[in-house]
């Protein structure tokens, strides 16, 4: 549309502060109109008013303290295997949900403070500003400067102090958030993962049946997996200790096993070991009769049951850990003690 198209009434006829154009005319058609007057707020007019929304942003910066406080309460007080119900997404950790609730509550409040502060009661009048150069000139710095100063002027903050020491204050607590999360990487495991729920006299329970388990039970050829007796899936360790717990069965028959402590640690030509593979943790189900190859799916670490669980092929550091079983008087197949070797993945100081 031209400018002869444009209806008389709608053209600008001024030329504001700032050296916009604002008649139409041939050389500039679309002529820039400038911007529109200012509206003061009523916090700009009204002291009361400026007041109450200064006690509303001190107000939320103290909500964020509070909340900073209670993620590190939370986090020195409540147990991490608590669990509690939270509808609708039901039974969760107590101790995720107040640690995630309490810190998003003190980022929030933090943010909602900063913008109902800016939009409220800083300066809120739009300045136009001529394009320049790239590069900073003297006097470009010397601009910037001022504008620096006059926008710390407008916001108050020297005179807002009520604000300023509450916002203050939220942003010296909220780090210490951080600091106690730090916690979350210790304590040291000790000896926990170098031991599992196997001792002496444990019967080996199958995991499909949750029935102890007879020489009988297990074919040659076939593979079954097992787990301590007294191991309850509704307990709340129960994934922490299956971790580490988790057996394959396999029977082999004698004259085929290459090793000679598999052998001795093995009843009737039935072997136990650890089912957790030892590159990163994996649970090993892939097996084959013929060479008692088994295979970890995850990265395809193989292992001969066959010549005591070393690795033939893969990224595995170690061999499969035995656990020596043997029969008990009742006719079951039990552990004669718990694993010679940490199950698992390999770590710092393994022996």
């Amino acid at each position: 549309m031209s400018s002869q198209e444009i209806p008389e009434e709608n053209l600008p006829t001024e030329q504001d502060a700032h050296g916009a154009v604002k008649v139409a005319d041939e050389e500039n058609p679309f002529a820039d109109p400038g911007l529109p007057p200012h509206q003061h707020r009523v916090q700009d007019i009204d002291e009361r008013a400026a007041k109450r929304s200064e006690r509303t942003v001190a107000l939320l910066f103290t909500v964020s303290m509070l909340a900073t406080v209670a993620f590190i309460a939370s986090y020195l007080v409540i147990d991490v295997d608590k669990s509690i119900y939270v509808w609708p997404i039901g039974h969760i950790s107590a101790l995720n949900f107040a640690l995630g609730m309490t810190l998003g509550l003190s980022l929030f409040c933090i943010g909602a403070g900063a913008v109902h502060w800016a939009r409220t009661l800083m300066s809120d009048e739009e300045i136009a500003d001529e394009r320049h150069p790239i590069e900073a000139a003297p006097e470009v710095k010397a601009k910037v400067l001022a504008d620096f100063q006059q926008g710390a002027k407008e916001s108050a903050l020297g005179r807002r102090k009520l604000i300023r020491n509450t916002m203050f204050g939220a942003l010296a607590l909220f780090p210490l958030s951080g600091v106690f999360l730090l916690g979350g990487l210790g304590p040291a495991p000790g000896t926990k993962l170098r031991h599992t729920t196997w001792a002496k006299g444990k019967k080996l329970v199958n995991m499909n049946t949750n029935e102890p388990l007879r020489p009988s039970d297990v074919a040659v050829g076939s593979l079954t997996f097992a787990m301590p007796d007294g191991l309850d899936e509704h307990d709340h360790d129960f994934q922490k200790n299956i971790a580490k717990d988790a057996l394959m069965i396999v029977r082999i028959q004698p004259n085929d096993i290459k090793d000679k402590r598999e052998l001795e640690w093995s009843h009737e030509g039935i072997v136990a070991f650890s089912k957790i593979c030892t590159h990163v943790g994996c649970p090993i189900s892939l097996y084959e009769q013929q060479t008692h190859h088994v295979l970890c799916p995850c990265h395809q670490s193989t292992f001969d049951l066959a010549d005591g669980g070393r690795v033939i092929f893969g990224p595995a550091g170690h061999a499969l850990p035995q656990l020596r079983i043997t029969v008990g008087e009742d006719g079951y197949l039990e552990a004669v003690s718990d694993f010679e070797e940490p199950v698992g993945p390999a770590f710092w100081e393994r022996g």
